[in-house]
């Protein structure tokens, strides 16, 4: 049973988090787009798919941990200092996602629907969503090294 939780977790991490990190990353610089007025049409489309993809993925991601608690069950490591680090990680990485990221999408979509984009008021938008992706990105790639790497654990390579 072990075996099926691991694989159903890496699984749904490539499927969720995957695509959420590339079209979050994708946002800010289509967003940059869209505000010198370069393909303003095109921009606008591709804002909202991405915003899209981030939205449903981001849904689909609770998988993720509902399917590493299992494992971690199973493996009988839910005390492990690395398990514990990778937990609270991935809740910062949601958090991060769910309560800055996401909204500030939604704003930047909601004022791009318009005519002209009006988007003057938060001329530094796109940046801070360009850090807030990446610092989410970071924080997934450190929970992906210590899943790998599990320090101190006696099941660890």
């Amino acid at each position: 049973m072990t075996k099926l939780f691991l694989s159903l977790h890496v699984l749904a991490a490539v499927i969720a988090v995957g695509p959420v990190t590339v079209a979050a990353s994708m946002f800010p610089a289509t967003l940059r787009r869209l505000l010198a007025g370069t393909d303003a049409s095109d921009a606008r489309t591709t804002l909202r798919t991405l915003h899209r993809i981030c939205r449903v993925y981001a849904g689909i991601g609770i998988a993720v941990p509902l399917f590493g608690f299992a494992t971690a069950s199973s493996l009988g490591v839910l005390g492990d200092a690395w398990l514990i680090t990778s937990i609270l990680l991935t809740a910062a990485a949601a958090g991060v996602l769910a309560l800055l990221i996401l909204p500030a999408q939604d704003r930047a979509v909601a004022e791009a629907a318009g005519p002209s984009p009006s988007l003057a008021p938060t001329p530094l938008m796109p940046d801070r969503l360009a850090m807030l992706t990446g610092v989410f990105n970071l924080l997934w790639a450190t929970v992906t090294v210590l899943m790998i790497i599990r320090p101190g654990s006696t099941t660890g390579a």
